[in-house]
């Protein structure tokens, strides 16, 4: 693919960390391979995570392909970069053009990014995650490997204000072991993906710097002391969010077809 715009941006994001104070540590980049595809499955924190996730691959001399919702890939402005860099779109109400386009990439020797919790872990714990990772694996025959991304959410998630200020943040990169799903069980593979991920956010979390896990903050997960929800807290807002994103949907719907009906008695 041809890339104008993806390598001078990462130049300058580069740059951007280093005004931010940020200290970006990328570990175990060697599982990528610097040639053919290969699917990076990657947890899901915040909305600035794939900004961190491709520099796992950077050492390896490889860009990324992300699959990102499309609100953002077609918003105005931001969605015409994201455009530019060859990102995937990914429509939820339909997922398998986003599926084929993603099959393709890799076929054709393309390194692409996944985020098989589907949304944002409001907990920071892995979530249980859909099966689109292992079954596009297996069926573009490349390896499936785990990344987590921890501190990228500090800056943007759900449910807490913006941090884009110029206080030290530690965001560490660490790219587990390649799985090679085959499709003859994707529950298990799955669940396979799941365990590794959880080991691997294990690990990072403990090589987090002290002096930056500060205990009882938002952002630290509950289990280690953090005021962020438990596992099944944050199951209940995600449940709230979808109830509420189902009811506007309605009442908009309800909107239109009241004034269809007003503009058609009019007539």
């Amino acid at each position: 693919m041809l890339d104008i715009t993806y390598p001078p941006v990462i130049v300058t994001a580069k740059v951007l960390f280093k005004l931010m104070r940020q200290r970006v540590v990328v570990s175990g980049s060697e599982s990528i391979p610097r040639k053919g595809g290969a699917l990076l499955a990657i947890n899901h924190t915040g909305y600035v995570d794939f900004i961190y996730a491709g520099a796992g691959a950077e050492p390896r001399k490889r860009l990324v392909r992300f699959m990102i919702k499309k609100e953002m890939m077609d918003a105005p402005g931001v969605g015409h970069l994201l455009r530019s860099f060859h990102h995937i779109r990914v429509d939820r109400a339909s997922g398998v053009q986003s599926m084929k386009d993603a099959l393709a990439y890799l076929k054709a020797g393309e390194v692409v990014g996944i985020y098989p919790e589907a949304t944002i872990s409001r907990s920071f714990e892995i979530k249980e995650l859909k099966s689109g990772a292992a079954r596009i694996a297996a069926d573009a025959g490349v390896p499936l490997i785990p990344v987590i991304v921890w501190g990228a959410h500090r800056l943007m998630t759900k449910d807490h204000p913006r941090d884009f200020s110029r206080s030290p943040k530690t965001i560490i990169v660490k790219v587990g072991e390649p799985l090679h799903p085959t499709g003859e069980d994707t529950a298990a593979e799955t669940e396979a993906l799941r365990v590794a991920m959880k080991r691997l956010l294990d690990e990072v979390l403990a090589e987090y710097p002290e002096a930056e896990k500060a205990p009882g903050s938002w952002w630290t997960p509950a289990r280690l002391g953090g005021s962020a929800p438990t596992p099944d807290e944050a199951d209940r807002l995600d449940r709230e969010e979808l109830r509420a994103r189902a009811a506007k949907r309605a009442a908009k719907a309800a909107e239109k077809k009241a004034a269809a009906k007003k503009a058609g008695q009019g007539e």
